[in-house]
């Protein structure tokens, strides 16, 4: 367990960043992702090089839209409005990692979420929707609005770095 752990944790920790703002929370998130991971490792089925890190990545973002569905939140339910960028993808060449992270960090959790399953997890809207008790139509306009709103974020940063 202690290799396992000291292996997977940053990585895990990373995955779980993406859901989860609040540090606190994702403390209890991860705890009680390690939990599942070492109670249920029996059940783990190997299928090449990767899947026992995919297999606990998917815990992981289990346990995070779990907690987010705990905090009684309804982060789907906004409407703000921006302004009407092109859908072409914001020149990000210059931005570090780091800063990439802390701008999709000011994505509303709704937005974040979304968008996160989506591009990262390469789930289907159909997906989204049965993960989040939502309309497959509602995940398509949260992501739009996701790109929309992270477009003009880096937008705005990096018109402060001019």
């Amino acid at each position: 367990m202690d290799g396992l752990y000291a292996r997977y944790a940053d990585y895990l920790t990373g995955v779980c960043y993406r859901y989860i703002t609040n540090e606190e929370d994702l403390k209890d998130v991860l705890q009680e992702s390690f939990i599942k991971i070492f109670t249920q490792i029996s059940s783990f089925e190997y299928r090449g090089k990767g899947s026992l890190l995919a297999w606990m990545s998917r815990i992981v973002v289990n346990e995070s839209l779990q907690m987010l569905r705990r905090q009684k939140n309804d982060p789907l339910i906004l409407d703000t409005e921006l302004p009407d960028l092109p859908d072409d993808d914001p020149d990000t060449d210059e931005l570090t990692p780091d800063v990439i992270v802390s701008l999709l960090k000011k994505l509303p959790e709704g937005y974040r979420t979304v968008l996160n399953l989506y591009v990262i997890e390469g789930k289907s809207h159909k997906e989204i929707a049965e993960l989040l008790g939502i309309k497959p139509d509602s995940s398509a306009s949260q992501l739009h609005r996701a790109k929309n709103m992270l477009a003009h974020i880096i937008k705005k940063y990096k018109s402060k770095l001019v």
